[in-house]
């Protein structure tokens, strides 16, 4: 709008154009009921880039529809960018958190292409399937993945306490992330996910 000589849009203008955004993005999705076009949703990063996907929806609050969708697409880029490392951390957790490994529903054994696979998965729930369940699975994913980050990063800090300090955080921000889709699941359940 700036390039075009218009003013920038104000706050309010910029959470609607969000959940405006998002709402047409699912609605579109979940209507179509065709594979290419969920394909093509599932697919939008690649198409848009991130940076789009985030100046649309990432500062929108996790339990928005907007805010889950971006941490849906942010998860599938991460893995997409970092697949082994993706597969080492969650590989590393699935273990300790075997519930949230069967509600992931992620392939064994969870190597890169296995974990593509599951986010593609679940992004594609989103537009063909349930979106509640779609959450969830994306929080269990979450939750597997904070799991390995934390017991490898215990194994970090007797190298290296900043590092290891680091990738704890890190482990608490996943965790964060699950519980947001989550939380988001049971928004969409009962209705109040906009």
């Amino acid at each position: 709008m700036e390039a075009l000589g218009a003013t920038s849009p104000g706050p309010a203008e910029v959470t609607q154009v969000a959940h405006d955004s998002a709402a047409a993005v699912v609605g579109v999705g979940r209507a179509a009921r065709d594979p290419a076009t969920t394909a093509r949703l599932v697919a939008l990063v690649d198409e848009l880039g991130l940076d789009t996907i985030a100046e649309l929806w990432s500062a929108r609050p996790a339990r928005s529809l907007p805010g889950a969708l971006w941490r849906l697409y942010a998860l599938r880029e991460w893995v997409r960018r970092a697949p082994a490392t993706a597969s080492r951390e969650y590989a590393a957790g699935m273990r300790a958190a075997e519930t949230a490994h069967a509600i992931a529903g992620v392939a064994e054994p969870p190597g890169p292409q296995e974990l593509s696979t599951l986010v593609d998965a679940i992004l594609t729930g989103v537009y063909d399937g349930e979106f509640d369940v779609a959450l969830n699975r994306a929080g269990a994913f979450c939750r597997v993945i904070s799991v390995g980050r934390s017991d490898l990063a215990h194994e970090t800090d007797l190298r290296d306490a900043d590092l290891g300090r680091h990738e704890t955080e890190a482990a608490a921000a996943m965790l964060a992330t699950g519980l947001d889709l989550e939380r988001a699941a049971a928004a969409w359940r009962a209705g109040s996910l906009t």
